[in-house]
């Protein structure tokens, strides 16, 4: 009955290991807006984000003016000046800013039960957009109306199966991982063999990490492949790969540690092995000897 228990149990701890760090990960990562703005702060160096930012801000801003045949042209400077905004201190600041409210957004619908989208506004950006192409001279730039304009970033729909998991893991929160290890350590003082335990449950944490990173990988598409068609998929990538990277590092940390407890125990179990004494120490004296 030991060993069926402490084998139900390795079982067990190589689901709780991706559940754990996805319990954490929506407590530190997802729930926290310190440290959601921290992860998408080196966002706003990324090509990709910024050419996704300014083809969207060109665009709202181009809607609001009227220039006749000169509209192609200003069409372009506009780009270019959003462009070369990004790569400028005044543009990390904003892209702080949007993702400050857009997770507060996005927290507030996760967490309500109202229906509510998940809408994010760039009126900020348009406001430094509309300053930077008048300290540039632009015609008509004063005229830019910083009009709030909002952007879904997830639906009520597509929220639907996000708000109970989200839920589900915040309640777990660091309980679920302290369970785990709990587990963890009843399998080991269940187990008839313990440096055998050891190396089970190396191998449970090392798959467990493997499902973590199979997850992550296999969810990266479809989730792109969910989006509305007007995303940029490359900046979606760049935004998912961030979001995600605290789970691919637990994946891998999991692993490595399951990996080395498994060469533990087996390093163990060779010294033991070797460093027995030779057998003909270990005969008892000859009787013949003696009686000699």
């Amino acid at each position: 009955m030991r060993r069926i228990f402490s084998a139900a149990l390795t079982l067990l701890i190589a689901l709780l290991v991706p559940l754990s760090a996805l319990s954490v990960w929506a407590s530190l990562e997802v729930g926290d807006t310190g440290r959601y703005v921290a992860t998408m702060a080196p966002l706003a160096g990324d090509a990709a984000v910024q050419n996704a930012v300014a083809d969207r801000v060109t665009e709202q801003v181009m809607k609001n003016i009227d220039v006749g045949p000169m509209q192609s042209s200003v069409d372009d400077l506009v780009r270019q000046a959003v462009k070369s905004f990004a790569g400028s201190d005044a543009f990390r600041a904003a892209w702080n800013t949007v993702n400050e409210v857009a997770h507060t957004a996005v927290e507030k619908a996760l967490t309500s039960d109202n229906g509510d989208d998940a809408v994010i506004d760039l009126a900020p950006v348009t406001e430094r957009v509309k300053q930077e192409l008048t300290d540039q001279g632009v015609p008509l730039a004063s005229r830019i109306p910083v009009e709030h304009t909002q952007v879904t970033v997830l639906t009520s729909e597509q929220l639907g199966d996000l708000r109970d998991g989200y839920r589900r893991l915040r309640t777990a929160g660091f309980w679920l991982p302290a369970a785990t290890l709990v587990l963890a350590a009843l399998a080991l003082l269940l187990a008839v063999r313990r440096r055998r335990a050891v190396a089970w449950l190396g191998l449970a944490t090392a798959l467990g990490g493997v499902l973590l990173l199979v997850a992550v990988a296999v969810a990266r598409p479809l989730v792109l492949d969910g989006l509305p068609a007007d995303v940029d998929r490359a900046a979606a990538g760049a935004v998912y790969d961030a979001l995600t990277g605290f789970l691919r590092t637990a994946g891998w940390v999991a692993l490595g540690l399951g990996l080395a407890a498994v060469l533990a125990a087996w390093l163990t179990g060779w010294l033991r092995r070797h460093r027995r004494p030779p057998a003909e120490t270990l005969r008892p004296p000859d009787r013949a000897h003696l009686t000699a």
